[in-house]
């Protein structure tokens, strides 16, 4: 049975990563109109190149402090340790896509409301990587996708 994507519905999504080293990997690819809740992501470390060495999440979106766009927001930073899961539980939500260009800081309604708005083309995106090419993760992610088209 196919799976309803259109305006209104709200559906879970999973996708899983094997072996996310240091290039940066799309978790969540977002879409305009779109609100994505983060349930959890799982990270198992199945290989670590050097002890130190850290795995990274981060959302590419809007700063709203300097009004401006695709910014490296960094959520998580942990340190790697082989063989061993990271649990990440505490939900946070984004919107698919940046606003509207506006000049920074978030400081009345208005601007509030264009974020809300989503109306860039500017999609916005969460990620993972690690320190070094020979890390290893095992990724899993499951979210709330909720379509506001």
């Amino acid at each position: 049975m196919a799976i309803v994507r259109t305006a209104g519905t709200e559906i879970i999504r999973s996708a899983h990563f094997e072996d996310v080293d240091s290039s940066s990997k799309i978790l969540i690819f977002g879409v305009q109109h779109h609100i994505y809740t983060v349930l959890s992501v799982v990270a198992k470390c199945v290989n670590l190149q050097a002890a130190g060495n850290q795995g990274f999440m981060y959302l590419q979106g809007y700063d709203s402090v300097a009004g401006t766009t695709a910014q490296p927001l960094h959520i998580l930073e942990y340190d790697l340790v082989a063989g061993e899961t990271f649990l990440w539980n505490d939900k946070f939500s984004f919107n698919g896509h940046e606003p509207t260009d506006f000049t920074g800081p978030l400081d009345n309604a208005a601007k509030q409301d264009a974020i809300a708005d989503q109306g860039s083309s500017v999609a916005q995106k969460l990620y993972w990587y690690t320190t070094h090419a020979d890390d290893a993760c095992d990724v899993l992610v499951t979210y709330i996708d909720q379509n506001n088209a």
